[in-house]
């Protein structure tokens, strides 16, 4: 079994998916999402953020590879990572909000703590 979530899609499809909900995490700072998605992107942005706090051009670089826009990378060695200098993990909350009308899957926000 992988160490990861599938998510009904192809590694490329997935990728693209979790790095766009990665970004507009860091952007918006709470996005809506179904719970899976929420949970494997949540993963991915705890990783960013211990990157982020490391602050050096190698950490920017690994960041700048993953999330879509520069602009959201700036926001998040200047702004985010100092806010968790102290806290070593859990930079994410996921807060259920009932199941989506179409389809009956959960539905969560996912937010920076």
């Amino acid at each position: 079994m992988p160490g990861y979530r599938k998510l009904g899609r192809n590694s490329a499809h997935r990728k693209s998916m979790l790095r766009n909900l990665v970004t507009d995490l860091f952007r918006e700072e709470r996005i809506s999402t179904t719970n899976m998605r929420a949970k494997e992107a949540g993963r991915k942005a705890e990783k960013l953020i211990t990157l982020a706090k490391r602050g050096d051009l190698a950490a920017r670089r690994q960041v700048l590879g993953y999330v879509y826009d520069e602009s959201v990378v700036t926001k998040l060695f200047e702004d985010i990572a100092p806010r968790y200098a102290e806290r070593n993990g859990g930079y994410t909350r996921i807060l259920k909000l009932g199941p989506r009308r179409g389809d009956n899957s959960e539905v969560v926000f996912l937010e920076l703590v």
